[in-house]
């Protein structure tokens, strides 16, 4: 019997992908380092959690491996089990072990949209809009949506990772950028074509990160403060 395709991309991650790879998670809130990756395996990307690579064999498939320690592997299952297919999505094919075969999606993240210069029509936001209200009719919580989390392929929307879509609390990321791209690209950087450096870009999401925590810290002083001060009232 002819073994499928999907099932020899199974065999060789097992047999020469997984033996192989060596990868770490320095620090949670930067991306996992790949410090080997055999041949003729490619990384697409990395994660806080996990990277992602794949193999020129069978391009309609990606692997995702969480690095070692890391959480997230059993609620990333559990949400695609729950999302199923839809077109601004990936579908997981097979699962084990701290592993995902995925469905490749192909595009550029709006975050090196941003810094090619590329123009992103409104269609892309509508299309990831559409995608997350899908997804909380499937009972998830859109979270970590970012630039680097969603992609633009042939002028639609794609939604990347989904790993934290079980988180139930509230996540403002996504109608930030959203603001951002009303507010400032539409008018000011897509009429102009204008290229914004990687380092720049950068820095904006490490303010972005420590002005998020910073109002996180203030939200539960002023809770405290307030329930003290309702605690010392008498009537």
């Amino acid at each position: 019997m002819e073994i499928s395709l999907i099932d020899q991309l199974i065999e060789i991650v097992h047999q020469e992908l997984i033996p192989k790879l060596q990868i770490e998670s320095i620090a949670p809130n930067d991306p996992v380092k790949i410090s080997y990756l055999p041949q003729p395996w490619e990384k697409l990307g990395t994660g806080n959690y996990a990277a992602v690579v794949h193999h020129p064999d069978y391009p309609n498939w990606v692997v995702k491996i969480y690095a070692p320690g890391r959480p997230g592997f059993e609620e990333e299952v559990e949400v695609y089990r729950r999302l199923g297919s839809h077109p601004a999505f990936s579908e997981c094919l097979y699962a084990t072990e701290g592993f995902l075969i995925l469905k490749r999606l192909h595009g550029v993240t709006l975050y090196d949209c941003i810094q090619l210069g590329l123009r992103i029509p409104k269609q892309v936001i509508k299309d990831i809009d559409q995608a997350l209200d899908y997804a909380r009719m499937q009972g998830l919580y859109p979270h970590d949506v970012h630039g680097r989390n969603v992609m633009m392929y042939q002028g639609r929307g794609l939604v990347v990772d989904i790993s934290d879509f079980l988180h139930e609390d509230k996540c403002s990321k996504w109608n930030n950028l959203k603001r951002a791209y009303y507010w400032l690209y539409r008018p000011i950087f897509s009429p102009l074509r204008l290229r914004i450096p990687s380092f720049l870009l950068d820095a904006v999401r490490k303010s972005y990160r420590f002005l998020s925590g910073l109002k996180k810290i203030c939200n539960r002083i002023f809770c405290k403060i307030y329930r003290q001060r309702n605690n010392n009232t008498y009537f």
